[in-house]
């Protein structure tokens, strides 16, 4: 007797772990991000988890808000808020409230900063004060205390956990009882960025990224299916990618002495404050027509492009022709390789949009990465806060 027992319970502990357990478990909602990832990559014929997915379900092209770059547009995704209007308005930025002061991906010190990031507040805060459970495997935000509060599970991001571990991250937090189980969880590849940035996104480089992440994402796949787990997926990108090379190089030290400005940005736009009294100098050097880039000042920034009003925006933003880069001084990285950070409507810039289980389907064209957020709120079950977007995915759901 004890021994039949025994069997009968580790019979039922198999029953409740694996697929008897998700016919009562409720669907997970998971946002991933593939830096980079241009929307165009998904036609290169070597992403068969990814085309599965979306012929499955819906795709699109996201356009990114300016400026084209990754911390900005992450943020927009998960607020539903344009750079204006959720103050992450660069990768690199200033504030006239903190003088001497930028906040930089590569300083912990400022980019760690909730006062950077709680000007708008991002879906897993809202979530948590809703009661829905959040777990973020990396994203821009998601390890500051922004409003006080984190994801009930975060990591500090580490490029140095592979993607096998992040994977099985998320699967464990997916065999945890229902009441510690996140129901709404983000995860981040970077490799597909950092392999067009090195070598362009034409590049070998690029589609051995692209094969690695799309398998990654096959297995997370097939271990949600073990589980009995559903899951809604929404994958994502921020931006696209463009060739450059040292032939198309603008440089400011030719328009005017360094010294009479501070670039806070540089590369495909450059975010320029002018130095101490030097404000007249400078506007007369970059205010006027330039081969391969133009110059505004913030304030007078095209409308369709919806930034320049919040004060952390540079005094003068030039802006790159596609394909040409901006820089002061000598470039700061290998010129050679892919960038982003151009106009918003320079279609190489498009990102990759991926709906599955969700109720999206087909092709839903080219749609403002903002839209991202109401349609990741209906999914999670949460009101969305005021922001931005329209609901242009949500009105398309059944």
């Amino acid at each position: 007797m004890p021994r039949l027992l025994i069997l009968l319970l580790l019979c039922l502990l198999s029953f409740a772990t694996h697929a008897g357990d998700g016919h009562a478990r409720a669907p997970a909602t998971i946002l991933i991000s593939i830096d980079g990832f241009r929307a165009d990559y998904l036609d290169r014929g070597i992403t068969p988890n990814l085309s599965r997915l979306a012929a499955n379900g819906a795709r699109g092209k996201l356009r990114p808000s300016f400026p084209t770059k990754t911390f900005p547009n992450h943020y927009a995704m998960v607020t539903g808020k344009r750079p204006d209007n959720h103050g992450i308005v660069g990768n690199n930025m200033i504030d006239p409230r903190r003088p001497g002061e930028k906040f930089s991906l590569g300083d912990p010190k400022q980019s760690l900063d909730p006062f950077w990031w709680d000007e708008a507040e991002p879906a897993w805060v809202t979530a948590g004060k809703a009661g829905v459970r959040s777990a973020t495997m990396f994203w821009p935000g998601s390890e500051v205390a922004i409003g006080a509060a984190r994801p009930a599970d975060w990591l500090r991001y580490d490029r140095h956990i592979g993607y096998a571990q992040r994977i099985d991250t998320i699967l464990d937090w997916m065999r945890r009882p229902a009441a510690i189980r996140p129901a709404f969880v983000t995860l981040y590849f970077e490799a597909v960025d950092d392999a067009g940035h090195r070598f362009g996104p034409g590049s070998a480089e690029v589609n051995a990224a692209i094969t690695d992440v799309d398998s990654r994402i096959g297995a997370l796949v097939a271990g949600l299916a073990d589980l009995g787990q559903p899951a809604r997926l929404l994958i994502v990108a921020d931006h696209g990618m463009r060739a450059t090379d040292e032939s198309r190089v603008i440089q400011l030290a030719d328009l005017i002495d360094l010294a009479s400005i501070v670039a806070v940005e540089v590369g495909p736009y450059a975010a320029i404050e002018p130095a101490a009294g030097t404000d007249d100098r400078v506007a007369q050097a970059l205010l006027k027509p330039h081969d391969h880039m133009t110059c505004h000042r913030r304030e007078d920034l095209p409308a369709r492009l919806h930034y320049g009003r919040n004060p952390r925006v540079a005094a003068i933003i030039c802006i790159a022709e596609p394909g040409w880069s901006i820089f002061a001084g000598d470039p700061p990285w290998p010129v050679t390789g892919g960038a982003h950070g151009y106009d918003n409507s320079d279609p190489e810039m498009l990102a990759l949009f991926i709906a599955h289980n969700g109720g999206l389907t087909g092709d839903v064209g080219t749609v403002d990465n903002i839209e991202v957020y109401p349609l990741l709120m209906r999914l999670i079950g949460v009101a969305p806060l005021a922001s931005d977007a329209t609901g242009v995915f949500v009105a398309k759901l059944p």
